[in-house]
């Protein structure tokens, strides 16, 4: 299965842009047709939810439409297990504090140092009431995430593991199934932060299992905004940190504080259209969740292509260190890639790249515990290119004829 690349880039009205956008983990290019729907909310149904009133009541139908098709790119089994927010970091600083009351002092939290801080800060404030936060710490020889080192930090008073299921640094996809199973057996539950992966893989919340999972939409080809699922009868059981009158019972809007975004929630629904849309370009038969499926496995071709190219060049430099897997053909492989050279400056480097018009990063990309532990903070971090379908063999093309001229 190939991609229609050129319907895919019209899908992106940034893409006319003169520059090319390597720089895509960090939030991706919108598609044309979430601001449309934008649009439309605000032009036709720009009111407040609850009224009797017809546009009142449609309002509340676009805001549900899009939860609801959410909750689809979940896979979730009811549009109430999707909580929505501004950012991944705000809303996995809600499901901590809503979670709080449920840990007793002795309880155990275990993080790794490969996340994002967004799912390690909230977690190390419970420290404060008596919680203790273990830390499940990246091979550095691998940098991988060894399953045997979580079995040996697990114990029978360990209640949460929170890990990544891909580092924004690493880009390697970690075996959430696996890991929640294993956590699952040892009676603790898991928090999992997708940002990283929900561009690049189909999710399924229901086949992995997982307790939480939190996804950043506007990296996933979407407005700026987030989405927290979280198992309903646990949603249940949260605490609310809304107005003192919501009751328990009220999921999700207890967890909600402040209220959705409505127009941006309306427009997020447009994401799975695209999708189905590509679905239905490789198979005109099937379900929804399936056509779905078989766009991830279009993306995920050509994802690997460009991967596979960039880090060809890369391992061809006997000057350059590739943290993370070095072969673009690995399934486990999204094409976020991280690199250093020898002697020279990330931020220097990622600077004379501006000439050419390729947008580039450098640092530590909030996982800065990551970066510090690898011994790369003092280095200013690392040079990261991450790349989306969107992005074409030409463009990769580009970028190593320009990285040749500014290594020199």
């Amino acid at each position: 299965m190939t991609l229609d690349m050129n319907y895919v880039r019209q899908q992106f009205p940034g893409l006319k842009s003169d520059w090319t956008f390597f720089d895509n983990a960090g939030g991706s290019q919108i598609l044309k047709p979430v601001t449309e729907k934008i649009n439309e909310y605000y032009f036709t149904k720009n009111v407040q939810l609850g009224g009797s009133y017809d546009v009142s009541v449609q309002a509340a139908e676009a805001v549900h439409a899009g939860r609801t098709s959410i909750a689809k790119f979940f896979n979730a089994s009811r549009a109430e297990e999707v909580i929505i927010g501004p950012s991944a970091t705000v809303l996995l600083k809600h499901l901590s504090q809503a979670m709080s009351s449920q840990f007793q002092q002795g309880d155990e939290i275990i993080v790794t140092n490969s996340d994002h801080e967004s799912n390690i800060g909230p977690w190390l404030n419970l420290a404060e009431q008596g919680v203790t936060i273990k830390f499940w710490n990246l091979n550095q020889e691998t940098y991988e995430l060894d399953l045997a080192e979580l079995d040996l930090l697990m114990t029978e008073k360990t209640r949460l593991v929170c890990f990544t299921h891909v580092s924004n640094v690493i880009g390697t996809i970690n075996p959430v199934q696996e890991i929640t199973r294993m956590v699952h057996k040892r009676g603790a539950r898991v928090c999992v932060d997708g940002v990283a992966y929900a561009p690049h893989r189909a999710i399924d919340v229901q086949a992995w299992g997982v307790d939480y999972y939190v996804i950043s939409l506007y990296k996933t080809f979407g407005p700026h905004q987030s989405a927290l699922f979280g198992k309903y009868d646990q949603l249940l059981d949260l605490d609310n940190i809304y107005h003192f009158f919501f009751d328990k019972s009220n999921v999700p809007a207890k967890l909600e504080p402040g209220n959705v975004n409505f127009e941006l929630t309306y427009g997020s629904s447009a994401i799975l259209d695209y999708l189905l849309d590509l679905g239905n370009r490789e198979t005109s038969v099937g379900s929804a969740r399936e056509k779905c499926i078989a766009a991830y496995s279009s993306i995920t071709d050509q994802e690997r292509i460009l991967g596979e190219h960039l880090l060809k060049y890369l391992r061809s430099r006997d000057d350059c260190s590739i943290i993370g897997l070095s072969d673009g053909n690995d399934p486990r492989c999204v094409p976020t890639i991280s690199f250093t050279i020898d002697g020279k400056d990330p931020a220097k480097i990622c600077k004379e790249m501006d000439s050419f018009k390729i947008a580039l990063r450098f640092g530590d990309f909030y996982a800065k515990r990551l970066i510090t532990d690898l011994g790369l903070a003092s280095r200013n971090g690392v040079i990261r290119v991450s790349m989306t379908h969107y992005n074409t063999i030409e463009e990769v093309d580009d970028l190593i004829h320009a990285l040749k001229i500014v290594l020199e």
